[in-house]
């Protein structure tokens, strides 16, 4: 199975160490044509708003936004998760395919980052959660279901083929939430 990962900025790399261990080919994706024969594709974290114009300046903005609508598995993380929301609490929207309300940095700066454990829906053991001056959703609006939280705040969602999170699984040696994700790029072929 070929997995892209989006690799303009952020920790891409990690990504696609932990594709590759489960036995998939991990595929950097930098221009339109990285696009073809995917079978799902991962929006790593990083600075959304460098994401966002590295996006435009590639041309690969609409081309992802029309793959993901039209049913390419996706996975957001951190960055990744504020690229597909639909609302940003006080900013415009980038991908905006995610009924769902992000606030930025919402577990403070660097400096506040953090580990702890938590059950995710599907996964079926407590698992190591990374945050990075993560973001967290506000508020889930249609069809969106919850699939863990933190301190109360939403921390992981999915949406029909998109599941996004708040947190960095790719930074732990626990492939839990990359099985589940590549079980998802299964269940859409």
């Amino acid at each position: 199975m070929k997995i892209g990962v989006l690799s303009l900025q952020g920790g891409f790399a990690e990504h696609m160490r932990q594709i590759e261990s489960l036995g998939h080919e991990a595929i950097a994706i930098r221009n339109q044509c990285d696009l073809e024969d995917l079978s799902g594709i991962i929006l790593p974290g990083g600075e959304s708003t460098t994401i966002a114009k590295l996006l435009k300046v590639t041309g690969l903005m609409e081309p992802l936004k029309n793959k993901i609508k039209n049913g390419l598995p996706t996975f957001g993380t951190c960055a990744g998760m504020i690229l597909l929301a639909k609302d940003i609490d006080g900013e415009l929207s980038h991908l905006a395919l995610m009924n769902i309300k992000i606030k930025r940095n919402a577990f403070g700066r660097q400096s506040a980052s953090f580990r702890t454990f938590s059950t995710i829906k599907y996964i079926d053991k407590s698992i190591e959660l990374v945050f990075i001056r993560a973001p967290y959703v506000e508020e889930v609006m249609g069809d969106v279901e919850i699939l863990g939280k933190v301190e109360d705040k939403i921390v992981a969602v999915r949406e029909g083929n998109i599941i996004a999170t708040a947190f960095h699984p790719e930074l732990t040696e626990d492939l839990s939430f990359m099985k589940y994700f590549i079980k998802l790029c299964t269940s859409f072929k």
